[in-house]
């Protein structure tokens, strides 16, 4: 009972109410992101700016065309295009969207070993034949 009371009379007494001494107020930790947040929304701003006044102001007949994809838009707008650039347009989609099947299988390679090594060389092997499929059958054929 001693050694509890003397502990008790030992405790520090209640802290005041104030900052300790030599401590900054929380509210000037935010300085630097405030700083920050202006100079990343001033930059943008000022090089704008600044392209606006250095840009070159003359403007001819050809400067102001519409420009699509290196073709003359002169002509008709409802121009029909070969079905060739379609089949061409899904067989790069198919493909493409079937080769993102490589990323997660190379994320953990390590853990699928043999099995896994197996599967993709199939999977591979699926590809290819479709490629030699499309190539045979003409499709790949641009002209």
């Amino acid at each position: 009972m001693t050694q509890l009371l003397a502990l008790i009379l030992q405790a520090p007494g209640p802290r005041p109410a104030g900052p300790a001494p030599g401590a900054t107020p929380p509210i000037f930790g935010y300085i630097p992101i405030i700083i920050f947040f202006l100079i990343a929304v001033a930059v943008p701003f000022a090089l704008l700016g600044l392209s606006k006044l250095l840009q070159r102001k003359v403007y001819g007949r050809e400067k102001l065309m519409p420009y699509e994809c290196g073709v003359e838009p002169i002509g008709d707008a409802r121009e029909r295009f070969s079905v060739r650039f379609y089949i061409v347009a899904m067989l790069f989609l198919v493909f493409d969207v079937e080769t993102i099947f490589l990323f997660p299988w190379a994320i953990i390679y390590d853990k699928l070993a043999l099995f896994g090594l197996v599967e993709m060389l199939l999977f591979i092997g699926i590809l290819v034949v479709g490629y030699y499929y499309a190539w045979r059958k003409g499709a790949l054929e641009w002209a």
